[in-house]
């Protein structure tokens, strides 16, 4: 079986790297410093299993995760972990299965062993963290995409789909906006039934030919329609904000 071996430390990596080498029917296929190179080397090297640490700088292990569950077919997550309180308990339920640190090998090769793809339901079973994403992830191409939440100037509800509009183009992801209102509600705020939109590329507000109210953003040309139900809130945050109206 192949394995993803990721960890922000270099000696760790190595240790581990070596360890499945020693074992029969494993290879290591790959090695990651961070979550978002993990999330891109788990689709590349179409790995069996991945070794991910949980505390990293950047895109963490829960997070990348969540991201690595889109890859086709999803592989099985060995979190690696060097806090045995707190942290392991949120993953039990979730992870194939979890390691302290330092890993010991007849530990490992034990945990390589019983460790499968898990299927298509089980992505929803995924391990969840207080923390917001700072990425998000999308099928692209038959590639997965990440974008930074940085870039994202506001989420479109369509049908079933959401469209993420971002600085450099849009993406469709399978989320329902009232989750993204729910994880990112620091930073975005409703404006209609089927619009979020970041605060920090808000311009400011105007009356468009409709005489309705509307968004305006600072890295696009879009202007998207407030509801009326939606605009005092709306008045409130960017006036809190110092976001002015008008153009």
């Amino acid at each position: 079986m192949k394995v993803l071996v990721v960890d922000d430390e270099t000696p760790a990596r190595a240790r581990l790297t070596r360890l499945v080498s020693e074992l029969d029917g494993f290879e290591v296929v790959g090695e990651a410093g961070d979550g978002a190179e993990a999330v891109r080397r788990a689709e590349d090297t179409g790995a069996d299993i991945v070794l991910l640490d949980v505390r990293m700088p950047g895109m963490d292990g829960l997070e990348a995760a969540r991201h690595i569950a889109h890859t086709d077919p999803p592989p099985a997550v060995i979190f690696t972990t060097a806090y045995g309180d707190h942290a392991l308990e949120a993953f039990e339920a979730h992870a194939a299965d979890y390691l302290l640190k330092p890993v010991r090998a007849d530990r490992l090769a034990r945990s390589l062993a019983a460790a499968k793809r898990p299927t298509r339901a089980q992505r929803t079973d995924l391990p969840e963290s207080d923390q917001p994403r700072e990425q998000i992830c999308a099928r692209l191409g038959g590639e997965l995409q990440l974008v930074p939440v940085t870039d994202v100037l506001y989420f479109l509800a369509e049908h079933k789909y959401v469209t993420v509009h971002h600085r450099f183009g849009e993406l469709l992801i399978e989320e329902s906006l009232k989750s993204l209102e729910h994880e990112f509600g620091d930073r975005f705020m409703r404006i209609h039934r089927n619009a979020l939109v970041a605060e920090a590329w808000v311009g400011g507000l105007r009356r468009g030919p409709d005489n309705q109210n509307r968004i305006w953003f600072k890295a696009s040309d879009a202007t998207l329609e407030i509801s009326r139900r939606h605009l005092p809130a709306v008045r409130r945050r960017l006036k809190n904000a110092g976001t002015q109206s008008g153009r």
